[in-house]
């Protein structure tokens, strides 16, 4: 079979959960947390907030493998989000589908890439 832009090739294209509104996103913003195994099934699913690195990674594993929007609005907050937002790495499909969504957060990646 092919794709529909006629490479051959099918990808399987995980959906992308977002959620009606960033400002819905009420999430701890300190201490540790241990995201639940459908989340992170890493065997290092602790995150400590207050170490940068760490939420960095918490919002980019939440991201990408929520399930639901009640996934997000457990594990990320709206202000950290915005702040973190053009560090955190993501699949192009998941950073377009935000900032499709979001135009706030393609305006924090347009600042970010001109500065």
């Amino acid at each position: 079979m092919s794709s529909p832009d006629g490479s051959g090739a099918r990808r399987y294209a995980r959906p992308c959960v977002l959620p009606r509104s960033v400002d819905l996103l009420t999430g701890p913003t300190t201490g540790v947390i241990r995201l639940p195994r459908h989340l992170d099934w890493s065997g290092n699913a602790v995150y400590d907030l207050d170490a940068p690195g760490r939420l960095v990674d918490l919002y980019r594993t939440v991201i990408i493998e929520a399930a639901a929007p009640e996934d997000l609005y457990a594990y990320l907050e709206a202000a950290t989000l915005r702040r973190l937002w053009s560090s955190i790495w993501l699949p192009a499909a998941v950073r377009e589908s935000w900032q499709a969504r979001f135009a706030d957060l393609a305006t924090i990646d347009a600042l970010a890439a001109s500065a």
